[in-house]
């Protein structure tokens, strides 16, 4: 149950088109659940919907396909909505064994299944991916914001490498109400962007680069230097943190 479930319950007792027995039976499903849930390897928390708006995430590096697939069930069968970051072919075949309906992303690396609507944003966010190398951090961050209830505008090859591609999308970029960015090699893209729009930018550095580019290194450096205003930066290749950032600035009033 998300915030948007538990009003529109709320409503549905007031404007009486749901008995208070009945919003009672649907609560105590819910909270039986409560706070969280100890599966011995892992204590699924099933009120993060309520303190933040998005049920818990799970982040697949580190754990092995069952331990996903379990982990999976709990938050679905409590009700919530899944997505699972950074995972594998291997993981969804053993969440599909368990929920049928799970889709996995093999661009973005994540498996999702949605049983109730999110709130929803109230603007577009544009994603500006610098080039096709960057695509699986841009595409983490795509399903991350469609998950949590985002229009998406999808802004790819606009490296400035070639600016005349940049130029060519401003109209979508001064139309979101907020824009990630993302780029490798010297990370310059965010500070162009910044200096285009009048809305927050959230920069994401990338891996992706030669040597001397250090992991993504050279363009965490770069983006934490840009001397456009309105632009900060998240950890390399964090898709993840960066839709969450920007959710939550879409979902302001």
């Amino acid at each position: 149950m998300n915030r948007l479930e538990l009003r529109g319950l709320l409503d549905a007792v007031c404007a009486g088109t749901l008995t208070p027995e009945a919003a009672h039976g649907r609560l105590l499903q819910f909270l039986r659940h409560a706070p969280y849930e100890d599966l011995g390897f892992a204590k699924v928390d099933h009120h993060r919907s309520i303190r933040q708006g998005f049920p818990e995430v799970i982040f697949g590096i580190g754990k092995t396909p069952a331990q996903i697939a379990s982990i999976a069930e709990r938050i679905v069968n409590a009700g919530q909505n899944l997505l699972v970051t950074r995972s594998t072919e291997e993981a969804h075949t053993a969440v599909v064994a368990v929920l049928p309906d799970a889709v996995f992303n093999p661009v973005a690396g994540t498996i999702s299944l949605r049983r109730s609507p999110p709130p929803v944003g109230k603007g577009t966010v544009a994603i500006a991916a610098a080039g096709t190398a960057d695509l699986p951090v841009a595409e983490e961050a795509a399903v991350c914001l469609d998950m949590m209830g985002n229009t998406v505008d999808r802004l790819y090859d606009v490296g400035v490498a070639g600016l005349h591609r940049l130029l060519a999308v401003h109209d979508r970029l001064t139309a979101a109400r907020v824009v990630i960015v993302v780029a490798g090699m010297e990370g310059a893209l965010p500070s162009v962007i910044g200096g285009l729009v009048d809305t927050p930018v959230i920069a994401v550095p990338t891996s992706i680069g030669y040597g001397a580019s250090f992991g993504g290194l050279t363009a965490l450096l770069a983006m934490l230097n840009s001397c456009a205003s309105g632009v900060s930066v998240v950890n390399i290749d964090n898709g993840f943190g960066a839709a969450a950032i920007a959710s939550s600035i879409n979902h302001l009033p």
